[in-house]
């Protein structure tokens, strides 16, 4: 795979090529100045994760999100290198500030293979973040959008999400609605 422009020149998880393939026309975010997916912002590229993300911040961004624990190098190239080999699952992208070498947004499209709806294909979309020192530049709806046209460039029939009751009003202005009936249920064994 041919790294993009300024991109990593290490392993990419998935196909760049499909980012630049999504029609971003149909994108459901207002965005003021306009941002695109070839277009981010000054300094700003979007790409797949990258081996070599490690080293760009990649697991101290998370942390932002939640608890991500003590990851060594070879725990992270052995979760990258097993998520790899399930080609047409794992969509982890990210936002990279190429002017300081770190990552510094990003969101997973996890796809599930079904027997329903003719053996069809479900998209979820987890762990999305952007760093404290970028929010505020729109670039989490760049990421929820390019995730949520992604999801239905690869055939999903569905996409979901889950979120705290206080994001919900954010989440519906991309089309994402709770529908009535349907409970998310949980049992956690770690925190």
């Amino acid at each position: 795979m041919e790294p993009p422009e300024n991109g990593c020149a290490d392993e990419y998880l998935f196909d760049p090529v499909i980012l630049k393939q999504i029609d971003f026309s149909k994108h459901k975010a207002t965005y003021k100045p306009m941002i695109s997916p070839a277009n981010p912002g000054e300094s700003l590229l979007l790409r797949p994760l990258c081996l070599g993300d490690f080293d760009r911040g990649f697991l101290q961004l998370l942390s932002q999100l939640t608890k991500v624990g003590d990851i060594s190098r070879e725990l992270f190239k052995e979760r990258f290198t097993s998520m790899k080999s399930c080609p047409h699952t794992y969509y982890v992208t990210v936002l990279e500030d190429t002017r300081i070498n770190q990552v510094i947004g990003t969101a997973t499209l996890f796809l599930e293979q079904k027997f329903i709806h003719t053996a069809a294909t479900r998209a979820r979309i987890e762990d999305v973040v952007v760093s404290d020192d970028y929010r505020g530049k729109q670039l989490g709806k760049l990421l929820l959008d390019v995730l949520t046209l992604l999801s239905k460039k690869l055939g999903s029939y569905k996409v979901t999400l889950d979120c705290k009751d206080k994001m919900i009003p954010f989440y519906n202005t991309f089309g994402f609605t709770k529908e009535e009936g349907n409970n998310f249920l949980q049992q956690r064994f770690k925190d």
